[in-house]
C-alpha cells in the first residue's frame, strides 16, 4: 500500500517507520537526509495522510493577492493594498 493511502493512524505510522528504517540504512546520503527531515516532521505527515488536507487553497489565495500587487505596481499605503485585496478577491462589482 502506498504511504499516502492509509486510513488508520497506527498503520500509517507503521508504514512510515518501516520506510524510515530502510532509508536510514541506505548508503545514499541524500536519502538519509530526507529520512531525518521526515522523522522530524512525522506528526505533520501523518496528519496530512489521515486528514487529506492540503495548503492548496491558501496557496491559491496568496497567488491571487500577488497578482493584485503586481498589476497595481505598488500602493501608497497598506490600507489601499488591503482595500484592493478585498475588492478583487471579494467578488465586488464596481458598478452594481
Amino acid at each position: 500500500m502506498s504511504l499516502w493511502h492509509y486510513i488508520s493512524k497506527t498503520w500509517a505510522k507503521k508504514g512510515w517507520k518501516r520506510w524510515l528504517s530502510w532509508a536510514v540504512r541506505s548508503r545514499l546520503e541524500p536519502i538519509k537526509k530526507v529520512a531525518r527531515m521526515i522523522k522530524k516532521h512525522l506528526w505533520g505527515i501523518l496528519n496530512a495522510v489521515l486528514l487529506k488536507v492540503t495548503n492548496g487553497p491558501a496557496e491559491g489565495i496568496n497567488s491571487r493577492i500577488k497578482m493584485v500587487k503586481v498589476r497595481s505596481r505598488g500602493f501608497r499605503s497598506k490600507q489601499r493594498f488591503a482595500t484592493a485585496i478585498y475588492f478583487h478577491l471579494g467578488g465586488l462589482d464596481l458598478y452594481p
